[in-house]
Formats: structure tokens, sequence, C-alpha cells
């Protein structure tokens, strides 16, 4: 009897139900031609549970989380809900209660996707971003005060401790290392460290020189770069052929690989995962709720197939990874867009097709 991978699947709010449908689809279709199984177990958590029960996520579910091999999130997001209240109660809750440090975001331009930059390819466009996902600026110190008044006072810090800035690093060295083993074309290249050390000189110096002092004792072999967060915006978009892995912190990090996103093809493509590389990681296309959408058929599902590839190849079935992903292309090439309606065939259809050319 093969392994069998417990899934934690969360349908989210808008689309999110209707792309999962289709990335589990390819799934199905893929575990027995590699002698695994997959258990899936449903969370209604979203929106919709949020307005009729006033929950959002409770911690009886980060414990359940724990028991599982992996979480396969749709989308968060409901148009009647404030912004920030299921994003922080769900998102953030989840990542700093597991402890899922790495924001894994491949940016990977594929054939026949169109992208905003001129002139530039598929051979172009193939780099990771790593973000550091539970320090920095969102872990909420600071406060305010004499609200509402014209005194009030804002605060908001960016916290980063060496023992956070290192594993981050650590990651990011080990999966540029694996990447300089596989092509030459990428250990021409170098990892690349993104900060903003000129104006942010207490973080900025913590991040820079733990980079260098690890690069230079554990990785001499491996290229080293740095640039300011405003000038690695320019550079993606100029020259993103620059690029192979690019770390850096949280806040920069959640800006950078938007623009990481769109230079690929944009959100109908771009997935990312929230990793514990000891414990359980999540796994979502980056388009979010997009209620627009919602029961028309017309959305894109290749994000969310992309992330159940990255969340297998993380769970150590890498063949079958690459094997969704060669599908993925296979259909993409077909297609006559990526964004939403105008792909030339429904949600349902795309999930079909990705999952025919799996089994062949």
């Amino acid at each position: 009897m093969g392994k069998i991978y417990n899934i934690a699947v969360i349908p989210g709010d808008g689309t999110g139900p209707e792309v999962i449908r289709e990335g589990i689809k390819v799934l199905d279709a893929t575990a027995p031609l590699f002698g695994f199984k997959l258990s899936y177990i449903y969370y209604d958590f979203g929106g919709e549970r949020y307005l009729k029960t006033g929950e959002i996520l409770p911690d009886n579910a980060i414990s359940e989380f724990r028991k599982q091999d992996a979480i396969y999130l749709g989308a968060i997001g409901h148009p009647q809900v404030k912004p920030g209240i299921l994003e922080t109660g769900i998102l953030l809750k989840t990542r700093f209660a597991l402890d899922q440090y790495i924001n894994l975001r491949p940016v990977k331009l594929y054939p026949n996707v169109e992208t905003p930059l001129k002139d530039k390819t598929s051979e172009d466009i193939d780099f990771i971003v790593i973000r550091e996902n539970t320090g920095g600026i969102y872990t909420g110190h600071g406060g305010a005060t004499r609200i509402g008044t014209t005194e009030e006072i804002a605060t908001q810090l960016m916290v980063y401790d060496r023992k956070t800035v290192d594993r981050c690093l650590k990651y990011a060295f080990e999966l540029k290392k694996k990447r300089n083993q596989k092509s030459p074309k990428y250990a021409d290249k170098p990892i690349t460290l993104v900060h903003k050390r000129n104006v942010l000189l207490y973080c900025g110096d913590l991040w820079f020189r733990a980079f260098e002092e690890m690069g230079e004792k554990d990785y001499s072999d491996i290229k080293r770069d740095y640039n300011h967060v405003d000038a690695a915006n320019m550079w993606f978009v100029k020259n993103p052929e620059w690029f192979d892995v690019v770390v850096t912190e949280n806040l920069f990090g959640d800006i950078i690989t938007d623009l990481g996103a769109m230079i690929q093809g944009g959100l109908g493509v771009a997935a990312g995962g929230n990793i514990n590389p000891e414990g359980v990681s999540m796994f979502e296309p980056m388009g979010g709720s997009a209620p627009k959408y919602t029961g028309q058929n017309v959305i894109n599902p290749m994000a969310a197939i992309s992330a159940a590839m990255m969340m297998l190849d993380v769970l150590g079935e890498t063949e079958a990874s690459e094997r969704i992903e060669n599908a993925m292309v296979k259909v993409m090439q077909r297609m006559k867009s990526q964004s939403a309606g105008k792909m030339g065939f429904g949600t349902t259809e795309i999930g079909d097709m990705v999952a025919k050319e799996v089994t062949i």
C-alpha cells in the first residue's frame, strides 16, 4: 500500500471552491500513477461562516491542522466582510501558529503566457522569491494613541531577531544550491538579498551581515548579490533574467512577489506556498477570491493547480509534481489567454484537460 497524505482543504470564498475543485481533480488523476493516495478533510472557514457564526478560525482547527500533511487553500476574502478580518484571522493566524516561516513564490513565465514585459520570454523569467513569513512589521508590534484626534499617533515596528533571519537565509541558500546543481543557467546567477539597508539601518544591517556571513562560511561557491528593494522592483521589470533565488524580509516580499506575479503572466497563474520545512505547510493560488466571477465557470484554475503541484513537491512527490507541471504547459499552449473569461475554455474544461494530460 502506498503512502497516504492527509490534506486539509479550505476552499474559502468567492471562486476559491471552483479552482480548488479543479486542483483536486488533477491531484486525484496524478496520485495513482505514482503509488500514493490523498485523503482530504474539508473546512468551511471563510466569509460565509464568519457572517453566519461570527467565528473566524477556532484554536481547535489549528490543532487539527497540525495532524495533517499539508493545507490546500482556495481563497480568502468576502465583499461583506471588512478587509483584514479574514486575512489576519485565518491566513496570518495559520502562518504564525504553524510557524510557516517561508513564503515560497515561483516567478516563472510559461510558454504561450503573455507578459507585459516587451521581448521577454520563458528563458528570461524563471526565478523564485523567498519571503520571510513570520517576522517583521506584520507581527503587530506597535500601537496607536489619541485615535480620532488631530494628534493621533500610530506605530508599527519592523522587528527581527538573528534566529528568524538565519533560518530564512539558510532555506534560501539551500534552495539556490539545489538549483545550481540542476542547471548551469541557474549556477551562473547569484542569490540576491533584497532590503533597504541604506535607510533601515538596523534591520537592514542585520539581514546583510547574516547574509554575507552565512554565504562566506557555508556557501562560498554560490555567487551573492544585494539590491535595495526599490532597485529590485526596477530590475524585475527591466532585467528579470538577472535573478534566480531572491530572499527578502516580510513586507518587501509581500510587495515584490505581486510584481513577480504580473511579469509571469498575472494572478491567474501565480501560486505560493507558506512553508514550515519541519512541519505543516499551506499552498494557495495568488488570485484572491475574485467574487465578481463566482459561479460563472470563467476563472482560471491554473494557479490553484500550480499550488497543488508545489504541494506535492514539498511533500516529496517530485516526479508527480513535474508530471503536473508538464501537463499544465501543454494545456496553456492551447489557451487563448490566462485572464478570466478570455481563456477560450471554462474553468472545469481546463481542469479536465490538465487531468487528462497527466495520464497520457
